[in-house]
């Protein structure tokens, strides 16, 4: 990783995210917001904001912070606005749960809160949007990974300025019709680019330099992943102009989401096909924990694509194909996530640890860090409980799915624990843990002042 250093705030960005996690998914199995509240109900609205910005955003942008130098080879530029990028995202964050609290009845709260959380936000992503476009700039021409990068940048922009303009409809401080019909007809819209556009594009990109990586697989660029780049951009751009002229013309935004629709289909297979190639290849047969549990997203991720593309399947999923978008975002977004922070996770802190006496001392390998034994059942048991709540969702049974929630709970923060014992080196045999010189990580700070 030439040119490339540890991001100091990478962690603190996965700690805020996994407790984001561990909330939504508790309120979820305590019975709040959808499928005991409509999609569109306040509670809801809130659910869904807590773990797509609270876990799957923060998750991504410290996953990013650490792995767009890699991907360009080259220093994260004003890594300074880091810490501020997070001190105002998690508040924003919460302002915007106060005024969706608001919304659905709760005193003490105003929905004032709702414009002032997407303020915030707009401002803590703008930070992080900075820190990323200056580095991708850095080089030229951008490979392909950093193009997935850049597209789903431009898909956050949008979300972002489109979520900030749905608050101020909601609060009243907007009221003409064009602005209405953006929120009544635009939600979608607003959920794709996010879901699909910021989180899914990125982590394909990703995707395509970290799994050659890990798998000791060619990591030669095919035409499959220049068609996967180009039809899941035109998806994108499809939606982002019926966002622009969705209080216009109705029918026109129908067509264009049919399309937009067919094209991500397209470029899911293309993927699917690229990642199988690479299984394939791959020069390491027997691969690590952090792979083995990305199978199951992978599958996910396709099966949730492809049943949302065929409306008998995607009417069954219920109110807005409820039981699909679980699927792509716990089986898919959060899958993945989890089982790539189960090798990020004890890797920076090898790093960070180790990196200061590597070559001078003995020191363990990076699977001494964890246990694979341990963690591969919870998630086992994670991924059996992403299905039966989805299946619970088809067939509309609330307690199943409370008790398939609790369920994924309960794995989740098992996997907490063993990233936390990875952090605290618990795992490591005595006499290697910490050699002369050797940096014992923090919890979830950096060791020292970031340096620019």
């Amino acid at each position: 990783m030439p040119a490339v250093t540890l991001s100091p705030w990478t962690m603190s960005y996965f700690a805020a995210a996994c407790l984001f996690l561990m909330v939504g998914q508790g309120v979820m199995a305590a019975g709040y917001g959808h499928p005991f509240a409509a999609v569109e109900a306040p509670a809801t609205l809130a659910l869904v904001h807590v773990v797509v910005i609270g876990w799957l955003g923060l998750l991504m942008t410290g996953a990013l912070l650490q792995f767009v130098p890699v991907l360009v080879a080259a220093p994260l530029r004003g890594r300074r606005l880091a810490l501020p990028a997070l001190m105002l995202l998690i508040p924003g964050l919460l302002l915007l749960l106060g005024g969706f609290a608001a919304l659905g009845g709760a005193e003490g709260v105003s929905p004032a809160m709702l414009p002032s959380g997407a303020l915030l936000l707009a401002m803590g992503f703008g930070l992080v949007i900075i820190m990323l476009a200056a580095t991708l700039l850095s080089a030229r021409p951008l490979p392909l990974p950093a193009r997935f990068v850049a597209v789903g940048l431009g898909a956050l922009i949008v979300a972002v300025l489109a979520g900030g303009a749905f608050t101020l409809v909601l609060t009243g401080a907007v009221t003409s019709a064009a602005a209405i019909a953006l929120l009544l007809k635009g939600v979608p819209l607003h959920a794709a680019l996010g879901l699909a556009g910021w989180l899914t594009f990125t982590a394909i990109g990703v995707s395509y330099r970290l799994l050659p990586m890990f798998m000791l697989a060619p990591d030669d660029t095919r035409a499959t992943g220049r068609i996967v780049w180009w039809t899941g951009a035109a998806a994108l751009a499809i939606v982002v102009a019926s966002i622009v002229s969705i209080a216009v013309n109705s029918e026109a935004v129908e067509g264009a989401r049919s399309t937009a629709a067919f094209l991500a289909v397209f470029a899911t297979v293309l993927y699917a096909a690229d990642v199988l190639r690479l299984l394939r290849e791959r020069r390491r047969k027997t691969v690590e924990l952090n792979i083995r549990a990305s199978y199951a997203a992978f599958a996910a991720l396709f099966a949730s694509v492809v049943m949302f593309a065929v409306p008998t399947t995607r009417v069954a999923a219920g109110e807005d194909a409820a039981a699909l978008v679980y699927l792509f975002v716990f089986g898919w977004l959060t899958g993945l996530g989890l089982a790539q922070l189960y090798k990020i996770v004890p890797f920076l802190t090898w790093l960070e640890c180790y990196g200061p006496v590597l070559g001078r001392v003995a020191v363990p390998r990076v699977q001494d860090l964890v246990e694979e034994k341990r963690a591969s059942l919870w998630f086992f048991v994670y991924y059996l409980a992403v299905i039966a709540a989805t299946l619970s969702l088809f067939a509309e049974r609330s307690a199943a799915f409370r008790v398939a929630t609790l369920a994924q709970l309960c794995a989740t923060i098992g996997l907490m624990v063993e990233f936390v014992r990875a952090r605290l080196l618990c795992s490591v045999a005595a006499p290697l843990r910490l050699p002369a010189g050797a940096l014992r990580p923090h919890l979830f700070l950096p060791i020292s002042r970031p340096q620019e």
